[in-house]
């Protein structure tokens, strides 16, 4: 009897399984990369945005109200004030559990 050589479905297994990876990686790549649209925020301004999007270092806004999806970090990018100053200065918030709409003092 002959024997039938597999190489060729080695192969093409192995391109199948590498061009699954590469496709995997895209779809990940394109939900957690880019940047974010300012448009989640209804219109309203971003407190320390503008000033920071020009390269101007003034001073931070006096408070930031807690927008949907906010972490005490993304706060921190967003007005160049430090977490730790943030949380020295709102003692009761929880940095675990923040609620939109809830004001926190910046300075």
């Amino acid at each position: 009897m002959k024997e039938r050589s597999s190489a060729p479905a080695r192969v093409l297994a192995v391109m199948a399984l590498i061009a699954s990876f590469v496709v995997v990686i895209a779809i990940v790549a394109g939900a957690l990369g880019g940047e974010e649209d300012d448009s989640r925020s209804n219109g309203k301004a971003v407190p320390g945005k503008a000033a920071k999007a020009n390269g101007d270092d003034g001073p931070a806004p006096k408070s930031y109200v807690v927008q949907n999806g906010d972490t005490l970090t993304s706060i921190a990018s967003k007005t160049g004030v430090p977490v730790d100053r943030i949380e020295e200065l709102n003692p009761g918030v929880d940095p675990q559990i923040l609620v939109s709409g809830e004001k926190l003092k910046l300075r």
